[in-house]
């Protein structure tokens, strides 16, 4: 979706087109999550229904209907599984219906994953890990599998009784970040955690009487799951604290119409570590402190995706690995033409240079 073709429906005067708008755009936006796309077909069918030239329902079928005509797709693209969930996460936007329960969560997950996730409804039964870009590849200490349903039921008994009378908009932002990111942490989902927080907490806004329908969570989905970690992330050795900062950053922005920047490398564990080497407070290896610093110096000039790519080849190649193009292809996924691009702007920015004796177009660290 390089064009996006539902922004100007936000604008949209008459209300039954910009809340249709809203809720496909959200839909299909919270698919970056898990780093899907949605099919050309999705879109030009989300648009009739924004139109009103078919229901949802309708919507539903032909889709339902475009795919037993098409070949069984295999695991790796998992167009399918978006076009499917975005549709049922704009179905479930456009509901009014909705009940503060633990079972209300986990109806919402099954309802957008039932035929395409075995376990759809149903807690994990089993411990996770998860390696985060934003940890790298650290993960989040995840509910126990033994202890989901007290440890959810506790969480939602909890917001129950909160009271949020008499508190400023800054507290009660503060403690809906503090509350959505432990839903989150928990965890209890064995995959589609994420989508459905996301959901079951935008219909949780409007119980609460916000809006919510601008397009934050379309564009800042990935933003918004990553900013969950560090809201559940301590290494205290490092001097790094979990904090809900990043998280009540994009919440002002949906609830409160700001514009605060939400950039995913901000909360990358690297700036924290940078922060705490200056103050003289973490423990991590000497090249890795004058890396760090060496990024300081051009992660104004790069986009999220560069910054995680150049983060990744140093974790793997340290100082002393010499590589070149092939090896960068392979550690970031990139096309030849972009890893070579990567590679020049590293060494543009002076964070690599060129080896002699190893070949063409071979590099390392600095």
């Amino acid at each position: 979706m390089d064009r996006d073709p539902f922004k100007e429906y936000i604008k949209e005067t008459e209300p039954g087109k910009r809340d249709r708008g809203y809720a496909w755009r959200t839909a299909i936006g919270l698919q970056a999550v898990d780093g899907l796309k949605t099919s050309d077909y999705l879109v030009d069918m989300a648009i009739r229904n924004i139109e009103g030239d078919i229901t949802i329902e309708e919507a539903g079928e032909l889709l339902n209907s475009y795919y037993k005509e098409k070949p069984n797709l295999n695991e790796v693209d998992r167009t399918e599984e978006a076009d499917k969930v975005s549709l049922r996460i704009a179905k479930i936007l456009s509901e009014n219906a909705f009940s503060f329960t633990p079972n209300e969560y986990l109806s919402i997950h099954k309802r957008l994953f039932e035929g395409i996730y075995a376990h759809a409804g149903k807690m994990r039964d089993y411990n996770i890990t998860k390696q985060e870009w934003v940890l790298n590849g650290g993960t989040v200490l995840y509910g126990n599998a033994l202890e989901l349903k007290a440890t959810l039921e506790y969480d939602f008994s909890e917001e129950r009784k909160f009271d949020y009378k008499n508190l400023s908009m800054d507290e009660i932002i503060h403690h809906l970040a503090v509350f959505v990111s432990r839903l989150w942490q928990i965890h209890v989902f064995g995959e589609g955690n994420t989508r459905t927080t996301a959901v079951f907490f935008i219909k949780y806004l409007r119980k609460l009487g916000f809006k919510a329908t601008n397009d934050i969570f379309a564009e800042n989905a990935w933003y918004f799951r990553n900013a969950m970690v560090p809201a559940n992330f301590d290494d205290v050795q490092n001097g790094i604290y979990e904090t809900t900062e990043y998280l009540e950053k994009f919440l002002r922005n949906l609830l409160l119409n700001e514009h605060n920047e939400l950039h995913n490398r901000s909360m990358h564990i690297s700036r924290l570590l940078k922060a705490n080497i200056e103050g003289g407070k973490a423990n991590i290896g000497e090249d890795r402190n004058r890396f760090v610093k060496q990024l300081s110096t051009i992660d104004r000039k790069v986009q999220d995706k560069t910054f995680e790519n150049i983060l990744s080849l140093f974790d793997q190649c340290g100082k002393s690995t010499v590589f070149g193009r092939s090896e960068v292809e392979r550690i970031t996924g990139l096309k030849s033409t972009r890893a070579s691009g990567l590679i020049h702007l590293m060494s543009e920015v002076g964070i690599v240079e060129p080896v002699k004796g190893q070949g063409k177009g071979k590099y390392r660290f600095k």
